[in-house]
């Protein structure tokens, strides 16, 4: 049974009908099943079932700790790309072995981290960034594991914010340079030499450009055995797409046997990152109708969920179907479906065809369970939504609601504000003159 599906006329998540959930915790809200994103780990497991292999979880995806907690309980490792997300899964226990470091702006405190934490291994990123590891590894007197991302200038079908394997894009190391960088490595008391990583983008729906991609890692892996440095991670990122619309599901059973096929007599491990093929499918935002607006050029139903709760649409164009929780016949109409924000751009979609909304409808905002709450802000000083996780009929909120007050927390001090509201100038107090003291007044006898 899908996570989400509808009983009678009520959407549900798993056993749990959506519209109690608005009912309990408000809207806009984060569902997400937990179910949904443990099937879908248990079936990538099943298909590298005949590979050593790695899956470590993309936590940029989706942060949330009690979904990495029960991820790492199901076997999964992790990859980072900052000192937060490296906090988190620390936080919930992963094995530092089981720890990768990726992105293209580690800072030495992030790498310091990473190096006492005693992780799997840095993605290496440009030459500047292993001479910061090298020196940062000698400073701790501790070693550092390392693979180099390679760039492989590979392209895929994806939108070009989200493409990261071409010559053009920021991240990565051009194939020609990298052999340098391992020669470099692996002459240093400081680091180790564990693997080759690359990392082509995100939404993939082919197989095709993974497959051009382990070639061009493994040919790399090929040239370093041949000058005497031997690697143990094919670190292959992830990508994997989804459906939003009507796109064909990823074929992994393709993935697999030809990935398979490729490292059959090879002595590697395969590391691959999933982060949205695990999760995004799994959760919705929930919305509720607060107007709708008609005119003879433009339909707007404005609903409380906007570009600062979901950002995806207004960042990419990105498509999520939008369904009413609670179905009812009658008239459908074309919208726009639109946030309360002061932006033009603040909006969840565009010439939407359907059933004619009225305020106070529940409205699920499909597929929202990757980079959605990650991506979330509080611009027009808006609270953050809750997160909460469905599991065997049951709903647990896992990230309250932020309040007004949230909102001020690490901002200045409401004591230090005069009763005019004027903030009282930093600096030494003036003292003010010191009164004299009152002599006491005599006492008559009685």
């Amino acid at each position: 049974m899908e996570a989400f599906h509808r009983r009678a006329d009520q959407l549900y998540c798993e056993d749990v009908p959506l519209s109690s959930l608005a009912k309990r915790f408000g809207t806009p809200a984060y569902v997400y099943s937990q179910t949904a994103i443990l099937e879908r780990f248990g079936r990538l497991a099943r298909h590298l079932a005949g590979l050593r292999s790695l899956i470590c979880y993309s936590v940029k995806a989706n942060s949330n700790l009690k979904i990495l907690d029960f991820l790492r309980r199901a076997g999964a490792g992790f990859d980072v790309v900052s000192g937060g997300e490296l906090l988190r899964v620390l936080r919930v226990g992963a094995k530092p072995q089981t720890i990768v470091f990726s992105g293209v702006g580690k800072t030495a405190a992030e790498v310091d981290a990473g190096i006492r934490a005693g992780i799997r291994m840095f993605n290496v990123e440009s030459a500047e960034e292993l001479e910061l590891i090298e020196e940062r590894a000698r400073a701790l007197q501790k070693p550092a594991w390392i693979s180099v991302r390679i760039n492989p200038d590979v392209a895929a079908e994806t939108h070009p914010y989200v493409a990261t394997g071409r010559v053009v894009h920021k991240f990565g190391v051009p194939k020609e340079e990298a052999l340098a960088l391992y020669t470099r490595a692996a002459g240093s008391k400081h680091l180790k030499v564990r693997g080759v990583a690359c990392h082509i983008g995100s939404q993939i729906l082919k197989v095709e450009p993974f497959m051009r991609a382990l070639d061009e890692v493994l040919h790399v892996a090929e040239r370093l055995l041949a000058v005497g440095i031997e690697v143990e991670d094919l670190d292959l990122g992830g990508g994997y797409g989804i459906r939003y619309v009507d796109e064909p599901g990823f074929d992994f059973d393709r993935l697999t046997r030809e990935t398979a096929a490729r490292l059959a007599a090879a002595p590697y491990r395969l590391i691959v990152e999933p982060g949205r093929s695990l999760v995004g499918e799994a959760g919705v935002l929930l919305t509720r109708v607060l107007y709708v607006k008609r005119s003879q050029q433009k339909n707007f139903v404005v609903v409380d969920a906007g570009m600062n709760d979901l950002l995806r649409p207004a960042l990419y164009g990105s498509y999520h179907a939008i369904v009413p929780v609670e179905e009812r016949a009658g008239e459908k109409i074309l919208a726009d479906i639109v946030g309360p924000l002061c932006e033009t751009g603040d909006f969840l979609a565009r010439d939407r065809e359907l059933p004619a909304a009225r305020a106070g409808d529940l409205l699920a905002v499909l597929a929202a369970g990757a980079y959605g709450y990650v991506l979330a802000s509080n611009y027009n000083s808006r609270p953050r939504p809750p997160e909460v996780l469905v599991r065997a009929g049951t709903a647990e909120l896992i990230r309250r609601r932020e309040s007004l007050e949230d909102l001020m927390a690490g901002e200045e001090s409401p004591s230090r504000r005069t009763a005019r509201g004027v903030t009282r100038p930093r600096g030494r107090r003036r003292k003010s003159p010191a009164a004299k003291p009152r002599r006491p007044a005599r006492r008559k006898n009685p």
